[in-house]
């Protein structure tokens, strides 16, 4: 290692902050900012293009800490390049409540922060995502305006799970050439050597993936620089393997696993301070040190003065087309397109599967958002996620609307959110309504972000029909409904799955999964309202305020809640039906609107083809659940409904044993 006196004073800062702040804290992870404060000192003030004054520049390199729990070494960077919001009080109150220094990095609570990382593996596959949308759009505004590089610092435990392979392998695969990984190689792990559970060649795998590799010391700032620099001129994407010592500095617990995730005491850390030679008090950085790390955070400002010109000289209707993407705002004659469709498909009323009826939806929609960026995890036929506009993103062509992600369902719902994240676009992706097990927590992380992530799960129900339990969603809705600000839609026919897409691409706060059936569906919405009456959530699809019956239903079993219905009348009973396409909505709705559609009847049922977990507030304490309580079954979908008892009939019975 051959740094300078001065190279040393920037990254002893982020060492100081570090253990300063997680000391105070009595909690947190010192090991990684310790050893990885070179790199980071690299990147920041020689490598990176960004501008603490406008931390929403769209042509800003992106910087993503997929190793999340290093959090400090991100905070201590913030604070020395001057971020507003990342004060000194903010760094001493380092994983307090109500901090924007969050144990792991949380996007939104402070500016700098491109995505909230902690769960091991995601920021490889949000950085992946980015990396995709920077190409994407400058093939579509040009070079002079998107042309910036996206950093994924991760660590030995991002290489281990299983999404990292998901996520390099799709990098390699479409030659993602401006984005950079450094894996932080400490060897060093909770339970101790990574040897004790690992021995992958990572360089070889990343070699195999289609990546342009190098090793350097990870404490060797010149050595690091050239590898960045040389990166720049890679076909390939590029992973650094940084030799680190976690803890760099700590005199006893440097290189093990005691400075992974605990704060050093006070005696290693005054042994820390005196072996690295930082000989000022805790919190206090000297102000030549402080100067040159702000200076480096200013430079960014001619870059983006620069920036600015380059978008100036584009045409003006470009320039506005930019800008209304990055605002993530929708075209003007969207709302007109909708519903010109809507009152089209009132009056056709076609009988098609959900699945077909949202493809239907999202030609119409493609056709005047092209910012849309579909996708499917190789389930395109089954999932019907393209459209006539969406020709495959590919490594020669950038231009592409659609994603051909695999079988990497984890690994495309990550890239979603970097995607979405990046800025400029809006993702779909699909796969069955099953295997969203497989991207669970990314989908989590879609809603915790609040990001606008579209995921299309088809195949929904028993209704899929031979291909049997292994692939029969029966927990997923009740599971998916747990997860807060996850919109989860189950349109009941091409009406409500026009409805239900519109809602999503508008809604720019929170993830939407839509749940599509196999099975052919009438049209239930035979009437044009100009109202988007799945807005609310439920509503009374038919029937009088007064009934004696009231019967909920979502998907594919509305059409039974209609059928029941008409077997009720000739009963003489009179019977409401509530269709429910998305229960987060509904219960966002006013007190009075709710005591409206779940009304007064004598007898309460609700219908769908899953477990009954989310249905209580509907039902009551009284009401009854027609619909599965065990696993599946193979065999034709008209047979499976009525050995299941998911019948009009059933809900006959289910009116009649409570009145």
């Amino acid at each position: 290692m051959t740094n300078t006196p001065q190279q040393n004073d920037l990254a002893n800062a982020i060492r100081s902050l570090s253990m300063d702040a997680v000391e105070k804290a009595n909690s947190g992870h010192p090991g990684l900012p310790m050893g990885c404060a070179d790199i980071a000192t690299v990147l920041f003030t020689k490598i990176m293009k960004f501008d603490p004054t406008d931390h929403k520049w769209p042509d800003r390199d992106r910087f993503v800490l997929s190793a999340g729990h290093g959090s400090m070494l991100l905070y201590s960077v913030l604070y020395l390049t001057g971020y507003p919001d990342m004060t000194i009080e903010e760094i001493k109150n380092f994983r307090q409540l109500g901090s924007k220094t969050a144990g792991h990095p949380e996007y939104h609570f402070a500016p700098g922060i491109e995505t909230t990382t902690g769960p091991l593996g995601q920021g490889v596959g949000n950085a992946v995502g980015m990396a995709i949308a920077e190409a994407k759009l400058a093939a579509e505004f040009g070079g002079s305006v998107m042309n910036h590089y996206t950093y994924v610092l991760a660590g030995d435990g991002c290489l281990m799970e299983g999404i990292s392979q998901e996520a390099i392998t799709l990098a390699g695969h479409l030659k993602l050439n401006k984005l950079v990984l450094i894996w932080d190689n400490n060897g060093i792990t909770i339970d101790g050597k990574v040897s004790n559970a690992d021995s992958t060649d990572q360089l070889a795998r990343f070699q195999a993936s289609g990546w342009n590799t190098v090793a350097v010391d990870g404490h060797d700032q010149d050595a690091i620089e050239a590898a960045l620099r040389d990166a720049r001129n890679s076909d390939k994407p590029t992973m650094i393997a940084a030799k680190t010592t976690i803890g760099f500095g700590a005199p006893r617990k440097a290189g093990s696993e005691k400075v992974h995730g605990s704060p050093l005491g006070a005696e290693e850390l005054a042994g820390a301070k005196a072996a690295l030679g930082i000989d000022y008090p805790a919190f206090e950085i000297p102000a030549a040190t402080l100067d040159a790390w702000r200076a480096a955070g200013a430079r960014g400002a001619q870059a983006r003065a620069a920036w600015a010109e380059q978008f100036a000289a584009l045409p003006a209707d470009q320039r506005s087309e930019f800008d209304r993407r990055f605002r993530g705002d929708l075209p003007e004659g969207y709302a007109k397109v909708v519903s010109d469709y809507k009152r089209k498909l009132t009056e056709e009323k076609p009988k098609v599967a959900t699945r077909k009826s949202s493809q239907m939806a999202l030609e119409v929609i493609n056709g005047v958002v092209p910012e849309t960026l579909g996708g499917s995890a190789d389930l395109t036929g089954s999932n019907l996620t393209n459209t006539t506009q969406t020709l495959p993103f590919t490594d020669t062509d950038r231009l592409g609307r659609y994603m051909r992600y695999g079988i990497r369902e984890h690994g495309m719902a990550a890239a979603m959110n970097g995607i979405a994240l990046h800025g400029g676009l809006i993702p779909y992706g699909g796969t069955f309504l099953v295997f969203s097990d497989y991207a669970r927590p990314s989908i989590r992380l879609s809603a915790l972000m609040t990001q606008r992530v579209i995921y299309v799960m088809t195949h929904d129900s028993i209704g899929l029909g031979e291909d049997g339990p292994t692939h029969q969603p029966i927990e997923h809705l009740a599971a998916l409904r747990a997860i807060p600000n996850l919109l989860v839609f189950r349109p009941a026919d091409a009406v409500e799955a026009l409805e239900c897409w519109q809602l999503a691409v508008e809604t720019k706060d929170a993830p939407s999964l839509l749940a599509l059936s196999r099975q052919n569906l009438p049209t239930v919405r035979t009437e044009f309202t100009e109202e988007n009456r799945s807005a609310k959530g439920a509503y009374t699809l038919a029937g009088d305020a007064d009934a004696q019956a009231v019967i909920f239903a979502t998907g594919s079993e509305v059409e039974i809640a209609l059928a029941g219905k008409k077997l009720l009348d000739e009963q003489g009973i009179s019977a409401r039906v509530v269709s429910v396409p998305c229960m987060e909505l509904f219960a966002a709705q006013d007190e009075a609107y709710q005591n409206e559609i779940i009304g007064s009847a004598k007898a309460r049922v609700a219908v769908e083809a899953g477990i009954s977990l989310s249905w209580g507030t509907l039902l009551g304490p009284k009401g009854k659940f027609i619909g599965l309580h065990a696993f599946g079954a193979s065999g034709p979908i008209d047979k499976l409904y009525e050995y299941f008892g998911i019948t009009p009939q059933g809900i006959v019975e289910a009116v009649t044993a409570q009145l």
